[in-house]
């Protein structure tokens, strides 16, 4: 395969946009981006993500909030579902319920305020909360809230066209604003080429021009690309948020106490780690990269105000205090930047006297890499990932969160969250996410964002 793609030269700019999505290991919850991007193209929500990660319309042309932002009404387009039949408020409505209340949707946990959607008319929609949520739209622009017909499937802005050997996607012909008099067929160069495949793979297609983009690189394939020859113009990241780090999954053993948990957070180089896979990823020490929603700043951890030196030899200390020897299992996905991170970590602990095991990605362990980029903005979002689990006095206060009233009660609710978490040492934060693609120059649309989220329908040609 590797051979057959270097034999290739990069194509001409013409025919279909051939994208690679890698198709990496997963959380245990939500779909690979492959099956993301796909369900982005083809089932638009009522509004999703422009190439920036702005909100912008789509089966909703505009909308409204009101009642003090516990109603938002959207006015639909005309648009038609793949068998040519007119898209209702009422279709929308249901579909859009079966997304709120499926509980195989990740989003799920994040949407308690939607009470529920209706139609008002034909072509108007009511979406009803119990409280007021500012960042509703950008979780309903998320793949998840996607809205589609059993059998039928969605609205676009894509249409799949072929599925052999890979999914052919082409722009769907808006009837809102296509001439029925004068018709006007889809340029090839419009159409997407959509490949899931290994991170290895899609840098060595990339690099033989055998592709225009490489979607989904993360911290495990980062070390692929210095390696492939890759010209630095043609290597993105974007400036993504989100959670990068342990979860303490497991609470027995040297981990049974917040001190112990602590001792290990405190013991890790995060500078060494960082600067061993990219000198431009910056470390993390906190949960919360910036205040949010929440009433005051994020909760820094006291062993902050210590050198590396001291902090190892407090840990050094809680270690010995164990009476006994301390191993702990690390659950990692594959690829070199995992192994790369591992021996950082292993190192770090080692030097406290843990003895370190690396497992598999979905095996039994005592941490487990948390590697997610925020849907939306708030601090809710950071310490609901963070708890994975809590004590009862951090999940309580969650709760309380989740149920404020408003947003001043919910924001003191949150702080109070961050300081519980914190004392309760349930994370162990390294970074943020790091997201890359390969972008070739004729993809002009192409924007880095904070969502690290790049729709098929925006990498080129102007919408239809």
């Amino acid at each position: 395969m590797l051979l057959a793609l270097a034999a290739c030269d990069r194509p001409a700019d013409t025919g279909p946009v051939v994208v690679s999505a890698i198709a990496g290991e997963t959380a245990p919850v939500g779909a690979a981006l492959p099956i993301r991007l796909l369900v982005d193209a083809t089932e638009q929500g009522l509004v999703r993500f422009d190439a920036a990660g702005r909100i912008e319309p789509g089966l909703a042309e505009r909308w409204i909030v009101i009642d003090q932002g516990t109603s938002y009404i959207f006015r639909l387009r005309r648009a038609e579902w793949p068998d040519g039949s007119p898209v209702t408020a009422a279709q929308v409505a249901a579909a859009l319920t079966r997304r709120l209340t499926a509980r195989a949707n990740p989003l799920r946990p994040f949407l308690t305020a939607v009470e529920g959607a209706v139609a008002m008319t034909p072509q108007v929609i009511q979406v009803r909360l119990s409280r007021q949520r500012p960042d509703l739209l950008k979780l309903f622009a998320q793949p998840e809230m996607a809205i589609a017909r059993a059998r039928i499937g969605g609205t676009g802005p894509m249409r799949l066209v072929d599925d052999d050997p890979h999914p052919l996607l082409r722009p769907a012909i808006d009837p809102a604003r296509a001439d029925p008099a004068n018709p006007v067929a889809a340029r090839p160069e419009e159409d997407v080429r959509l490949i899931a495949e290994s991170g290895a793979l899609a840098v060595a297609r990339f690099a033989a021009g055998g592709s225009a983009l490489v979607l989904g690189g993360d911290f495990a394939g980062w070390p692929i690309v210095a390696g492939a020859g890759i010209r630095p113009a043609d290597l993105r990241i974007d400036p993504a948020t989100g959670l990068f780090g342990f979860a303490v999954v497991s609470r027995r053993g040297f981990l049974a106490t917040a001190a112990n948990r602590a001792a290990v957070s405190q013991a890790l180089d995060r500078a060494a780690i960082t600067a061993a896979l990219t000198p431009g990823w910056e470390p993390a020490d906190r949960i919360l990269p910036d205040a949010l929603d929440s009433a005051v700043p994020p909760t820094v951890p006291e062993w902050t105000l210590l050198t590396l030196d001291q902090r190892r030899a407090a840990a050094r200390g809680r270690v010995l205090s164990a009476g006994r020897p301390v191993r702990l299992r690390i659950a990692l996905p594959r690829g070199p930047g995992a192994t790369i991170l591992y021996g950082r970590v292993a190192g770090s602990l080692l030097a406290v006297g843990v003895t370190p095991e690396r497992v598999g990605w979905s095996a039994p362990a005592e941490l487990r890499l948390i590697d997610e980029v925020a849907p939306y903005d708030s601090a809710r979002w950071y310490l609901v990932g963070a708890c994975r689990p809590c004590g009862p006095a951090a999940t309580t206060a969650l709760m309380a969160a989740r149920d404020a009233p408003d947003m001043a009660t919910r924001a003191r609710e949150i702080a109070a969250v961050d300081r519980l978490v914190d004392a309760d040492a349930a994370f162990i934060p390294i970074a943020r996410p790091l997201r890359w693609s390969l972008v070739a120059p004729r993809l002009g649309r192409w924007r880095p964002n904070a969502r690290a989220w790049h729709p098929l329908n925006r990498l080129r040609a102007a919408p239809r």
